[in-house]
């Protein structure tokens, strides 16, 4: 499973673990040459991040859909997961869509109204489907609440074989590790996020954090790969649309 590695002092304060990460790090100067040369992908990202995660919620009726309504009588406790987890991830689609997100990615994790949260769903029903996908769903509230160890820890126990989870799950991995200033493991689930599986959305995407990290550790020959493959059979992709200047970055590397 994937770890994290702890660096001096732990601040005491999340105001504190903010500053501590974003002040001086590597990790602004990676995100700074993002927004500066791509500067549209990301704005298509968080433009389009709702019909993200729609697709996310439409993979995630058909993981459990695949259930079958047979087993949800035969076995109760998949059947009370899953409630539970309805309830659970109608708090994460509002954090996601609307305000008080903080607070909402609390619900969601910790559960009300009697009901589990994503926290108690993944060990209460750990080795149901149901139980899965809670570590998917809470991994990624820690990554937006800015706790990327538990993100890490979370998103690590997840498991799927679906064309767009699997590779988001490893990228979330990959985002909590650049946040994290360990550039060597960010750089791995990138990697791994883009290998997974190849579709149009996710594979250019994590292809491209893969090579901007990988100049940044110096791995320029890997990196020259990763942008050549986005230009060459994803060039419909918004990644593509700046690929020449990094290709050119990581050509002037190489020699």
């Amino acid at each position: 499973m994937a770890t994290y590695k702890k660096r001096g002092g732990k601040p005491s304060t999340k105001a504190e673990l903010e500053t501590s990460i974003e002040d001086g790090s590597t990790t602004a100067e990676v995100f700074n040459t993002l927004d500066e040369s791509a500067s549209r992908t990301e704005e298509w990202v968080i433009k389009n991040q709702k019909y993200i995660f729609i697709i996310v919620g439409l993979a995630a009726v058909l993981v459990l859909g695949s259930l079958g309504f047979s087993k949800y009588v035969q076995e109760p406790k998949e059947s009370q997961a899953t409630n539970d987890l309805f309830q659970s991830q109608q708090y994460f689609d509002q954090a996601v869509n609307g305000a008080s997100k903080d607070s909402l990615f609390t619900l969601s994790l910790n559960g009300s109204d009697g009901k589990y949260g994503f926290i108690d769903i993944a060990e209460v029903y750990s080795g149901t489907d149901a139980g899965n996908l809670a570590n998917y769903y809470a991994g990624m509230a820690f990554l937006n609440m800015k706790d990327y160890p538990n993100a890490v820890t979370y998103l690590s126990a997840f498991s799927s074989d679906d064309d767009v989870l699997g590779p988001i799950a490893k990228g979330g991995i990959g985002d909590a590790f650049v946040q994290l200033e360990q550039l060597e493991d960010a750089y791995e689930y990138y990697v791994q996020a883009a290998q997974l599986k190849s579709n149009n959305y996710t594979t250019p995407m994590y292809l491209y954090k893969a090579g901007v990290i990988g100049l940044k550790l110096e791995k320029n020959k890997q990196a020259l790969g990763f942008f050549n493959q986005i230009k060459s059979e994803f060039s419909e992709s918004n990644e593509s649309k700046n690929i020449e200047v990094f290709i050119g970055k990581a050509e002037a590397a190489i020699n």
